[in-house]
């Protein structure tokens, strides 16, 4: 019997029709690539900690982790920029710690009525001020307009002591709270926006202190199981929760990367400091699936919110073509710092060089993605190596090999494995290794029209396919795939004339007379 059935069997004497159906040369790969957001939820969400759950909307989000809490805002942030992702989210508890806190001092009162525009965590707060207000009055009432925006992730205290002093605390406990920013008037007159006038402010930082103590993933991590997560915003850059998710998402034999487990995915976060900063976070890691944006100390928007925007915008990105830069790609609903406190373009420039990627603001002062560099920058050995250096490259990489494992597990789910010139009936459920390479070619051939690699005859001539000597169920393969490249630079070199030489001009046009007589 040359056709191999998979349901009919061959001693069925059943008369007359009977039809087994099989999809294995009909279907195409899908991928689902779910993005998962990481962060901290409030005692008041009803979302158990250290459990995935799907969420679908900003509104969802307060509900499950909290209104004014950290997950909570990464969520909306992500949704900002990528409202169509399939998005989980991982609550953990807030760290054994401390809670941030920091204060807003009103020194002396205003001479004329107006309105303060507070700016924390990049959330406009408007306060009315009155002509004759005290800087208790104007600290009460600041303190009242603060607390009345469930949104934001402090509350607020007017103190009696010292005259006119308001203390913020933090929604919940840990460091991620030191990155809450306390600024006014960001706009600088646009929109009415300025101080009433003899009102001054001093803010005891530009960000939140005292925070301390760092959320453990242990257990959400490991209650991850084989859950699908792409695209993983992780708003945490301290070393401990770095390993964590590198270990996770690693190239071991338990990681994501790993050849038993065949999860892939990414990591994405964001780190706001000084330049020599990020430069330093940068050389104290070497990962390949994390990629991390340097922030400027003066953006008023927290940091997990930078992250969730950067994570949203590289899952849209990359869910629709893996192998295209993210390059100016706007992180919506972010508020970079202003004009002469953003990174130049040399600074952003060695930011890749150390493993750090890269953001500018433009005219229109929407924030954008320079590079997506990764944190890859050495070799086992220690060496400079570019293998991993833009994110681009992994996530091509995840495609390419879901479109060969959907290609052979749909096409060869039980089939027998003969060596190359074996005769054997059409239709038998049989395959031999030039069979297999031809239908490597094939697949390549699709994915070098979809545009995400190229040099086709070139795979061909290097890929190998061949029956382990030592077990003849085995089929090894070397799959060699020329992944196609981003353009990055386009660099010209202007060399300009005054004028061109008249000879030159003329052997020119006799020369092209002559070819065409």
């Amino acid at each position: 019997m040359p056709v191999s059935f998979s349901n009919i069997p061959s001693n069925w004497k059943q008369p007359l029709y009977w039809v087994e159906v099989d999809p294995s040369k009909a279907g195409l790969p899908v991928f689902r690539l779910p993005a998962l957001l990481v962060g901290i939820k409030l005692s008041t969400g009803t979302a158990a900690a250290d459990v995935p759950i799907p969420v679908a909307s900003g509104a969802v989000a307060e509900q499950l982790f909290g209104k004014g809490g950290h997950l909570t805002a990464v969520c909306k942030a992500f949704f900002k920029v990528n409202a169509s992702q399939e998005t989980w989210a991982l609550p953990v508890t807030e760290a054994a710690g401390n809670a941030a806190t920091g204060t807003i001092t009103f020194n002396s009162p205003p001479t004329v009525a107006g309105n303060l525009d507070l700016y924390i965590a990049g959330q406009n707060v408007n306060v009315s001020i009155g002509a004759t207000d005290t800087v208790n009055t104007v600290a009460v009432n600041t303190a009242a307009a603060i607390n009345a925006l469930l949104d934001l992730p402090v509350t607020a205290v007017a103190a009696a002591s010292p005259s006119g002093a308001v203390t913020l605390t933090c929604r919940w406990k840990g460091s991620s709270g030191n990155d809450i920013t306390m600024q006014d008037t960001y706009y600088k007159g646009i929109g009415g926006q300025q101080v009433p006038t003899g009102l001054t402010i001093a803010y005891s930082n530009p960000t939140l202190a005292g925070g301390t103590g760092v959320a453990s993933f242990t257990n959400a991590i490991s209650n991850m199981g084989e859950m699908d997560a792409e695209f993983v915003c992780l708003p945490f850059t301290d070393a401990t929760s770095l390993l964590a998710w590198e270990t996770e998402f690693g190239f071991t034999d338990s990681g994501r990367w790993g050849w038993m487990r065949q999860k892939f995915g990414s990591i994405w976060s964001a780190y706001r400091g000084t330049y020599s900063s990020i430069i330093a976070l940068g050389q104290s890691r070497n990962s390949p699936q994390v990629s991390v944006l340097g922030v400027e100390p003066l953006s008023p928007s927290p940091v997990y919110e930078w992250a969730a925007a950067y994570t949203g915008k590289a899952a849209r990105g990359f869910t629709d073509d893996p192998a295209r830069p993210l390059q100016s790609l706007q992180l919506t609903g972010i508020l970079p710092a202003h004009t002469q406190d953003r990174w130049i373009v040399s600074e952003n420039n060695t930011f890749a060089l150390n493993g750090i990627a890269s953001q500018r603001t433009e005219a229109d002062g929407v924030p954008m993605i320079a590079r997506e560099s990764t944190m890859y920058q050495k070799n086992l050995y220690g060496y400079p190596d570019d293998a991993y250096t833009d994110a681009t490259t992994l996530a091509t990489l995840a495609r390419l090999l879901r479109n060969q494992r959907q290609a052979v597990t749909s096409k060869w789910p039980r089939h027998k494995l003969a060596d190359d010139g074996t005769r054997f009936g059409a239709g038998q459920a049989i395959v031999t290794p030039k069979s297999i390479k031809a239908e490597l070619v094939a697949q390549y051939r699709i994915d070098e029209f979809n545009g995400l690699v190229e040099n086709g005859q070139a795979f061909k001539d290097n890929l190998i396919v061949e029956r382990d000597s030592n077990d003849p169920t085995r089929v090894n393969v070397l799959y060699p795939p020329d992944l196609i490249n981003g353009l990055r630079l386009f660099a010209a070199l202007a060399q300009f004339r005054l004028q061109y030489d008249r000879g030159v001009n003329v052997v020119a046009s006799t020369s092209q007379i002559g070819s065409i007589g």
